[in-house]
């Protein structure tokens, strides 16, 4: 423990050395990739598998890029789940709240890949070990010493993961921790759409900072046009400090109470788009932990906004998540190969 407490101080800042600024909690699984691209699950000749779950591919996206995160969640006391806590220490993301549960098994999510690089799912959760994470095993302290608390809607689907999710959240915001929150909509593993939207706007009010998709809009306003920004403010509440829905390709738009506006991305041949929004969302987070003021300041939001749509932009250009997220110095070189 006590050299990852010396190593996660890698920005140099004083008096936080032991404790991670961003707090990652959710799932933690495997997504088994088909070796072949537009084919269907069925047609797939193998499957590669590779480390998945948003969240987590979150943490591990702010290490790479020089950032110090930490992630919570369960997976199964099984060779899947030591393989998944080995890839987070290997990535420097501290794995001190991940618990290993006897009785399940680490979830798997089969993923196809269509020709676009889009994608579908089939989910092996039942249940799985990160359903299974209780309120009592939380380490509070963790959450409680985070710059920023990041978290989903999966986590919400099934209790007890749903009761401990809403109390690790709860010790974030009561601690004043910023609350970060992608819903990442996985229609499939709810137990119907008006399920999916009533979960996933139950903790809406208390995320300080919300990362939709143009989709997760029109899912979330009932089929309303997620480009419309009388649309998009509709889900402006009067804690958000900032909404940013991203729009892939096109890069994102943002608003907050004081500005709005819209940031281009960068144009890349999609081979796979998993993660692509992780890694987004790891590049404004990673950002704004060194620097809460970037909020109030338009001009430098849509700098790290930039860094963030190139952070996304790199993603996709690999196949898996996780092996494709980029470091700090490849967000660099790509930055300078783009006239603003």
């Amino acid at each position: 423990i006590l050299c990852t407490k010396a190593i996660s101080n890698s920005d140099g800042t004083p008096g936080t050395s032991d404790s991670p600024h961003v707090v990652c909690f959710g799932e933690l699984l495997i997504d088994f990739v088909p070796t072949v691209s537009g084919v269907s699950l069925a047609d797939a000749p193998a499957f590669k598998k590779a480390p998945g779950g948003a969240p987590a591919n979150v943490a591990v996206g702010i290490a790479r890029l020089g950032g110090s995160a930490a992630f919570i969640g369960k997976v199964g006391d099984d060779e899947f789940g030591y393989m998944l806590s080995d890839m987070l220490k290997e990535n420097n993301v501290n794995n001190q709240g991940l618990l290993f549960d006897t009785h399940a098994r680490t979830a798997l999510a089969f993923v196809t890949l269509r020709s676009d690089g889009e994608r579908e799912f089939m989910f092996y959760r039942n249940p799985s070990a990160d359903m299974l994470l209780e309120e009592k095993e939380l380490d509070l302290d963790l959450i409680r010493k985070a710059k920023i608390f990041h978290h989903g809607s999966i986590s919400l689907i099934t209790e007890p993961c749903k009761t401990a999710h809403i109390a690790a959240s709860k010790a974030a915001k009561d601690a004043g921790v910023l609350i970060s929150y992608d819903p990442n909509l996985r229609l499939p593993l709810w137990t119907s759409a008006d399920d999916a939207r009533d979960g996933i706007l139950s903790i809406w009010d208390t995320a300080d900072l919300i990362k939709v998709s143009a989709e997760e809009i029109s899912f979330l306003t009932n089929g309303e046009d997620p480009y419309d920004d009388s649309v998009v403010k509709k889900l402006i509440h009067p804690n958000t400090k900032l909404l940013l829905v991203t729009e892939g390709p096109d890069g994102c738009r943002y608003y907050s109470k004081e500005f709005s506006g819209k940031v281009g991305g960068l144009k890349v041949t999609a081979v796979d788009t998993t993660g692509a929004g992780d890694a987004f969302v790891a590049g404004i987070l990673s950002q704004l932990a060194a620097d809460f003021s970037l909020l109030q300041d338009e001009a430098r939001l849509r700098e790290a906004l930039k860094f963030a749509n190139i952070c996304g932009a790199l993603t996709v250009t690999e196949r898996g998540a996780i092996p494709a997220l980029p470091t700090r110095q490849q967000v660099a070189d790509a930055l300078t190969n783009v006239v603003a």
